[in-house]
């Protein structure tokens, strides 16, 4: 240090303090600037950025906490079955997080343990975590008593991929409908007309959408069209179990599409117990693009649903009400479907045919 007390180079342990004596501006604007409040001018933006960078400081979460009614920290909740899917949420809203200076922790609820257990929960995790707000997961999202909670509590949230009440909340989602019908089409162009269809749980409200896309697809294309389906839970278990039940049925499918990969990634094993070979015997499709799709073989077909983007989405949009007030907005993301070895025409039609759909 000078003599004048002014910081000369980088420790690389600078504080907010030394930011301001640097840039020459008190606490208070340091922090606007740091926390991206509107109207800072370009002056003092430049100014403190300057020293900022000069000083290598890091905003500390924890201690700008300490200074106002932010706990610059964002609450993940979840109760969805795939480790898959919270795997990536979580990745997405911590990137979100990191970026904007953020700390993030994720809690997780039963959401099917009764409206006294369920409050207590809640109870739990807003007492014990303090949060500027929380993003909800399927399907929680479509969980009313949650959303009750939260809005009796004044806590501020945002829903991934909600099914019911649209408008009461900011939200994030793809077209569910859409894209389980990109799903039925694909299987129907390769030439199959005997499908098998496993469901999710009836609590999740993205497991309907998929299902009616699906099927009203599927009912668009031919009456004749044979449609057998089974119950799932979005476990790898309930793939497996619903496979051999669908593999019974006479006619036996030649494709079935699982509105998550963990059940698709079941179906291959319910095919290898019937000695059925994945896609020559039975063409297999799933939903989410999550790392099981290709940690299985054949690799998975699947509609990638952008998880990751979608939860680091839902958290800036939880930032700019929290930071700046601004109005609930919809997101809606893309999808694709992602085609793999797990899918091809049926045995009947020509090799030459098949051929041409690999």
């Amino acid at each position: 240090m000078t003599r004048g007390g002014s910081v000369s180079q980088a420790t690389g342990n600078s504080t907010i303090a030394d930011v301001a004596r640097r840039a020459g501006v008190s606490l208070k604007s340091v922090s606007r600037v740091i926390n991206k409040e509107p109207h800072v001018s370009p002056k003092l933006l430049a100014k403190v950025s300057a020293a900022i960078s000069e000083l290598n400081y890091v905003p500390d979460p924890a201690a700008r906490s300490l200074a106002g009614q932010r706990s610059f920290t964002i609450g993940l909740l979840f109760d969805n079955p795939s480790p898959h899917y919270t795997m990536k949420a979580i990745i997405g809203a911590y990137r979100a997080c990191v970026a904007q200076g953020y700390h993030m922790r994720f809690d997780t609820l039963n959401s099917r343990s009764g409206s006294a257990l369920l409050s207590s929960q809640l109870d739990a995790v807003v007492r014990n975590g303090r949060t500027d707000g929380f993003v909800l997961t399927p399907p929680l999202t479509d969980n009313r008593e949650v959303l009750d909670y939260l809005e009796r509590h004044n806590i501020q949230y945002v829903r991934i991929a909600p099914a019911i009440d649209p408008g009461r909340s900011a939200a994030v989602s793809i077209d569910d409908v859409a894209a389980a019908a990109q799903a039925a089409q694909y299987l129907c162009d390769l030439g199959h007309r005997i499908i098998g269809l496993v469901n999710g749980p009836p609590d999740h409200g993205a497991a309907i959408t998929r299902r009616q896309g699906f099927i009203e697809r599927l009912k668009s294309i031919s009456p004749d069209i044979v449609l057998h389906e089974a119950k799932g839970d979005f476990l790898f278990e309930s793939g497996i179990s619903a496979g051999e039940a669908l593999l019974s049925e006479d006619p036996r499918p030649t494709a079935i599409f699982a509105t998550n990969d963990d059940m698709a990634a079941g179906l291959l094993v319910a095919c290898g117990r019937c000695r059925l070979v994945v896609p020559d015997d039975v063409s297999l499709v799933g939903f989410d693009d999550s790392w099981i799709a290709t940690s299985v073989w054949p690799y998975l077909t699947t509609v990638h649903q952008p998880i990751e983007d979608m939860a680091a989405e839902a958290v800036q949009l939880l930032l700019a009400q929290t930071k700046h007030g601004q109005p609930y907005e919809d997101h809606m993301l893309d999808y694709h479907l992602v085609v793999r070895e797990s899918s091809s025409p049926p045995a009947e039609v020509t090799s030459d045919e098949r051929t041409a759909h690999r």
